[in-house]
């Protein structure tokens, strides 16, 4: 590898990943992203310039994205439209992305005979229940339940298509629940964390029971690493972090790290969909690729993002505004 173009590099986990390779590879980095709400371009700043190039564009742009394929030869896909609850309102833009546009990015890639690494969440599989010891698997059946899982899963097959049909050089992971700097506000951990430094009170869908297995960003990205270097084509690798984590313990724990008191928090109506619980079993990452998380404690985890978010008002503030209007609209 020597140049990897990296689609949706201004959103949370691409930023993540991205400074992971430039501290720690020789790798240059080609970042596509459409800079939706979800982009955010100052998550770049300050990186090395001789080494990062920016380029605005979707992913869903045939021409461009030829014209990117030609000069680089790695492709990580982050890209992708991942809120849920927008899925619920408008589940268009989610097939647009997920769907076609990974199948652009597949297409180039089987021209140029470019290494692609295709990202995607443990969401594909649906849910367990909160008293079942079964964890999913790189053999667990697809089962998705809302527009957002079922456009992943769908590009999920696109690469395994890809890969079996047409030779494409193609990994894909599957992560658990991402938490870390640089994330939205309008995902569950730097929603709940904007609400306590705003002075309110957080708000947990339905009674809070929700089991998700958390994984730091920087894990995440070096997992993903891993894969590229050490990983074997055409394989199937899931993500894990350290432990599973119902969304009432998160909350309190966030409370708690922020010197509130641990039940000063709100229970809301419930996301249509909602599934119960996921957790991964990252064995084969671990076993035969060497990977572990560096961020075992979530505890310690929890407590850098928390700092992350006090220092950084001035990233997520505007969109702060905006997330709390739209679910004020809805009542959560």
């Amino acid at each position: 590898m020597k140049r990897v173009l990296v689609t949706g590099g201004a959103g949370f986990i691409g930023v993540n990943f991205i400074r992971h390779v430039l501290a720690h590879t020789g790798l240059d980095v080609v970042v596509l992203d459409k800079l939706t709400y979800a982009g955010n371009l100052s998550s770049l700043a300050r990186l090395p310039a001789h080494r990062l190039r920016f380029v605005h564009g979707d992913i869903a742009d045939a021409e461009l994205v030829d014209t990117l394929f030609s000069d680089i030869d790695t492709v990580v896909h982050f890209a992708a439209e991942s809120h849920n609850d927008n899925g619920l309102d408008k589940p268009r833009p989610f097939v647009d992305t997920n769907i076609v546009g990974t199948f652009t990015l597949l297409e180039a890639a089987r021209n140029h005979d470019v290494r692609f690494h295709h990202v995607s969440t443990d969401e594909v599989f649906g849910e367990l229940n909160l008293d079942d010891p079964t964890r999913f698997t790189e053999e667990s059946a697809l089962d998705p339940s809302s527009p957002y899982s079922a456009t992943k899963a769908g590009s999920d097959l696109l690469v395994k298509a890809w890969a079996r049909s047409f030779g494409v050089r193609a990994t894909v992971s599957n992560c658990s629940n991402n938490y870390g700097p640089y994330q939205h506000v309008e995902k569950f951990i730097p929603r709940q964390i904007t609400n306590v430094l705003r002075g309110k009170r957080p708000r947990v869908f339905g009674t809070g029971v929700n089991v998700r297995d958390w994984l730091h960003a920087e894990d995440h990205a070096s997992a993903v690493l891993a894969i590229l270097r050490e990983g074997q084509i055409g394989r199937r690798y899931l993500v894990g972090g350290v432990g599973e984590v119902d969304n009432r313990t998160v909350v309190e724990l966030i409370l708690r790290l922020m010197g509130e008191r641990p039940d000063a928090y709100d229970l809301v109506a419930d996301r249509p969909g909602h599934d119960l619980r996921y957790a991964i079993d990252s064995s084969r990452l671990r076993t035969e690729l060497g990977w572990s998380p560096r961020y075992s404690d979530f505890e310690a985890g929890l407590a850098s993002t928390i700092r992350w978010y006090r220092e950084h008002e001035s990233w997520w503030g505007d969109a702060k505004e905006r997330v709390e209007a739209f679910y004020a609209e809805r009542g959560q």
